[in-house]
């Protein structure tokens, strides 16, 4: 979410310090869609020289937001501690303290497409999400985001995603419409206990049949776009239920049973069928990564579970 560079007062917050708030207990209220961030403090320092070193520092910083924006937070009672309680400029913040504050999102290209409801009742949102949208915020996409349009479409700012589709995929995703609800379906989805199913379209590979089983070790490291394939026990696994030709391509329906970042799409890959208009696999193209007008043809099409609350079965499809 956030960059930091080395500056003046010596501060280097580690990004991994720096988080969108998750404890039942929020300092500060989302607003705009947007939950305020909690940024911890690395070393003994003025609480406006603080918050000044980690807007500065931002990778994608809105223009306006600098010493007068810091300032007029401040006057706001728009930074505060652990507790809530507003900090002064010139407080003194102790190694550790953590401090809350709402961000700036810096402008974003706007993604052209619209997010359709598929379900909802009292507890739950199930939404098909276009391509291009991220489920999150996270670095330069934060307001052009699944999680904030619905917050701002809905006005309901506790609605959050069970779980998450890549910028990249579109297709269902799960929210959650009370915060009372939340954990039990986010726990049904790290559990593994849905079923899911997706559609890729590739080029039609006849010596690929169905049913076929993929195992691999995935690696995703951080700061690499990729994902890898490693030498060890098979951390991921992908069933190919079904290859449906249409002249040259082919939807290819894939369940996976494991869920690692960018698995459907680097088992694809390395089957000798890359999912068509990927960015990343077999090789990065930038000129893939934002244009809208090729979009991965890969698309979450089938969530099945029991319900974690009242115990029905639930199915949703495209």
């Amino acid at each position: 979410m956030w960059g930091f560079a080395r500056r003046r007062l010596g501060l280097l917050p580690n990004p991994d310090t720096i988080y969108a708030m998750r404890s039942r207990f929020q300092p500060l209220p989302p607003r705009g869609g947007l939950t305020a961030s909690r940024v911890r403090v690395p070393e003994e320092v003025l609480a406006r020289d603080f918050l000044l070193a980690v807007v500065n520092g931002q990778r994608h910083r809105h223009p306006e937001d600098g010493p007068r924006a810091v300032d007029r937070r401040f006057s706001a009672g728009e930074v505060v501690d652990r507790r809530g309680v507003p900090l002064s400029p010139t407080q003194l913040l102790d190694a550790g303290d953590d401090v809350y504050f709402y961000r700036m999102p810096a402008p974003e290209p706007h993604v052209p497409f619209k997010i359709t409801t598929v379900y909802e009742d009292d507890r739950i949102l199930v939404v098909n999400k276009p391509p291009f949208l991220a489920t999150t915020p996270k670095g330069a996409h934060i307001t052009e985001t699944a999680v904030v349009r619905l917050r701002r479409a809905t006005g309901n700012e506790e609605l959050a995603p069970a779980h998450r589709l890549d910028r990249h995929t579109s297709g269902l995703l799960l929210f959650t419409k009370k915060r009372e609800f939340r954990g039990a379906y986010q726990e049904m989805f790290t559990r593994r206990d849905v079923q899911k199913t997706y559609h890729a379209e590739a080029a039609f590979n006849t010596q690929l049949t169905a049913p076929t089983v993929w195992r691999s070790r995935i690696r995703k490291t951080p700061g690499d776009l990729q994902a890898h394939t490693v030498d060890g026990e098979p951390n991921a696994e992908t069933l190919l239920a079904e290859v449906i030709p249409h002249g040259d391509t082919a939807t290819y329906v894939l369940k996976p049973h494991t869920g690692r970042t960018h698995q459907l799409r680097l088992h694809m890959c390395e089957a000798g069928v890359p999912i068509i208009n990927d960015p990343l696999y077999p090789a990065i193209r930038d000129d893939l990564m934002d244009n809208m007008t090729k979009p991965l043809k890969l698309t979450a099409h089938t969530l099945v579970f029991t319900d974690p609350v009242d115990g029905t079965t639930r199915e949703f499809s495209l």
